[in-house]
């Protein structure tokens, strides 16, 4: 039998990004460009040079999320926190932000927060302006306004020299190209929020058939939740996101054929050799669940015992300042026996009195406390004596005659010990006490089955959370269809899958047999999967901004933004297609206007004329 798999939680805590120092080659001779992967999960960012002094790595990976905290009443204002600054999520779950809606950034304050972090850990003075230019990847077929904000923000608060935007997807794919691989192919791109079908011809986004459907990693980690929620009811506050994240990322697997595998887990060996078990944590300090009888009593004897110092202590100290009280009031009563009567009266001034009468009334009941407590200290060292006494067990007299039995008696009653040996109650002998078999550690276990591949199933059945969608194979299929059969036979030659999405293992063999299943029998077809799904996109941002640094194609000038607004785009091999803002023509409605002015001119300067 295989062994049990259990595994541990890791709870990982994010570490502070550190504030770098750029190198010299970042400035020298020009000002570098710095390449954003603004993703809705996870935001990278570094430099695209092609000095081997500046690596050519992001350089920093966090988190696209928000916090900004109320702040403590009549303290320091609000504080905001901005990705690995955060720690970890759960605690601040319903203070996170984030400035997406799906995969497209509408909060552009919190944008603004993202890259203010970005430029102050890399090292760029952004107060006066960032005179680097900015690479940045956008959502594909990206809303007008979204970009327009975007270059607004750019050039109005950073005063960027230029800027570029392309579509992250498409940047892998330009990354990933090998010399034999055709330019054309359809892209797979499957992420946090979004997963997306893009046919690509002759190396250029065909915008008109591209799909999307609302289906990613966030949506499969909010599924997992339900599931094991509903089926772990005692775990629910253990049951977080950050741990569903986690089992998605390092055990959860895409099923090849998802029924067939289903039929697998109904089998109790194949369930057994297969489970993950997810430990939770505990502690092994339950309430009165680890401790004899004995150890309750001494742990009652223990509190008895400090509450009876305690109640000593008090004791002793409403005596001694009783005491104190007394012994002052005692001399003012002596001042009054001597004659002193200035003193006297002076004394009860100070003592808020009037008379000698109330000053003997409080002596008389100061005293009378005074013994009183005297007595309860007493009467609890007794107490304290007896139990120590009567805890002693007591040694019965089992001879209270003496050794005077005769050897008669004792003869006369072995006689009838024969008789009474049935009645004669026997030694009770210790019984061990049974405790029932708990196994603490496996109560607080997750035990992962089917939820392996239900999860991550919703791409290709989003009917399963009862979302009214296609799956990725009907949407592939769809767009498929919308070309000719000589277009489908290019396109399938080439199917890339990236994103962060599409890591989990057993996705290239599905997609193979969807594909196997869809296209005409004996016809070929290829399915690669991007070298690094989750930073390929960087990547391929870095390349293109190596290789057209000295160009103008793709850059977005400030000139250009003044002119043309900012949701002007330049189009490159990895960028979406710009459809520019048609605006409706005026001249009809300015025509129309005039007519009703004409035609009350006319009236009134000739008023014989009819129309």
């Amino acid at each position: 039998a295989a062994a049990p798999r259990v595994f541990a939680f890791r709870d990982a805590r994010w570490a502070p990004d550190p504030v770098l120092e750029p190198s010299a080659a970042v400035r020298s001779p020009q000002p570098v460009p710095l390449v954003i992967d603004n993703g809705s999960f996870q935001t990278r960012a570094g430099w695209a040079s092609p000095d081997p002094a500046v690596p050519a790595e992001p350089l920093l990976r966090f988190r696209s999320l928000a916090a900004r905290s109320r702040g403590a009443r009549g303290g320091a204002g609000a504080e905001t926190q901005v990705g690995n600054d955060l720690g970890s999520p759960e605690p601040l779950r319903w203070l996170l932000r984030s400035p997406f809606d799906r995969n497209v950034p509408v909060q552009l304050e919190l944008q603004e927060l993202l890259l203010d972090h970005v430029f102050q850990r890399l090292g760029v003075a952004s107060q006066g302006c960032v005179d680097h230019p900015i690479v940045l990847t956008e959502a594909v077929c990206n809303p007008l306004y979204s970009r327009q904000m975007m270059s607004e923000l750019l050039f109005e608060c950073y005063q960027v020299p230029k800027v570029s935007y392309g579509v992250d997807s498409l940047y892998s794919f330009y990354h990933n190209r090998r010399q034999n691989w055709p330019c054309s192919g359809l892209v797979i791109s499957s992420g946090y929020q979004c997963t997306h079908i893009l046919p690509v011809l002759e190396g250029r986004l065909d915008a008109k058939n591209c799909k999307r459907i609302n289906l990613g990693g966030c949506q499969a980690a909010v599924y997992l939740q339900r599931l094991l929620q509903l089926k772990y009811p005692g775990h629910f506050a253990a049951i977080t996101l950050s741990r569903m994240e986690e089992i998605l990322h390092e055990h959860s697997y895409i099923a090849e054929d998802y029924i067939e595998e289903l039929q697998k887990w109904r089998s109790p060996e194949y369930y057994e050799n297969n489970v993950h078990k997810m430990q939770l944590p505990f502690s092994n300090k339950l309430l009165g669940s680890t401790l004899t009888s004995e150890e309750k009593q001494e742990r009652r004897q223990q509190q008895l015992r400090r509450l009876q110092e305690l109640n000593a202590r008090r004791r002793e100290e409403k005596l001694q300042l009783d005491q104190e009280r007394l012994d002052r009031l005692l001399y003012v009563q002596e001042l009054l026996e001597d004659g002193q009567m200035d003193q006297f009266h002076k004394a009860l001034v100070e003592l808020n009195m009037d008379s000698a009468e109330e000053l003997q009334s409080y002596i008389s009941k100061l005293s009378l406390s005074v013994e009183q407590t005297k007595q309860k200290i007493l009467q609890a060292e007794v107490n304290i004596e007896v139990d120590v006494v009567d805890s002693k067990p007591e040694t019965p007299d089992l001879d209270p005659l003496g050794s005077e039995q005769s050897l008669e008696d004792v003869e006369s009653i072995n006689e009838f010990e024969p008789l009474f040996a049935e009645e004669q109650p026997e030694v009770e002998k210790p019984v061990a006490a049974v405790q029932p078999v708990f196994n603490l550690a496996e109560y607080h276990q997750l035990f992962l089955g089917t939820e392996r591949i239900r999860a991550p199933e919703i791409v290709f059945q989003p009917s399963l959370i009862g979302e009214d969608q296609a799956g990725v194979a009907e949407t592939m299929q769809y767009v498929l269809e919308r070309y000719p059969k000589e277009q489908q036979a290019i396109l399938v030659q080439n199917v890339f899958l990236t994103g962060g999405n599409t890591m989990y293992p057993g996705l290239k063999a599905r997609v193979q047999k969807e594909l196997l299943e869809m296209r005409p029998f004996q016809s070929s077809f290829q399915v690669h999967l991007a070298s690094s799904p989750v930073l390929d996109a960087w990547y391929g941002a870095r390349d293109w901004a190596v290789e057209y640094m000295t160009r103008e194609e793709g850059w977005i000038t400030r000139k250009d933004y003044e002119e043309k607004g900012g949701e002007y785009l330049k189009e490159h091999c990895a960028s979406n297609v710009y459809v520019p803002i048609r605006l409706p023509k005026q001249a009809p409605r300015a025509a129309e206007a005039l007519a009703p002015s004409r035609a009350l001119t006319s009236s009134t300067g000739n008023p014989g004329e009819q129309p």
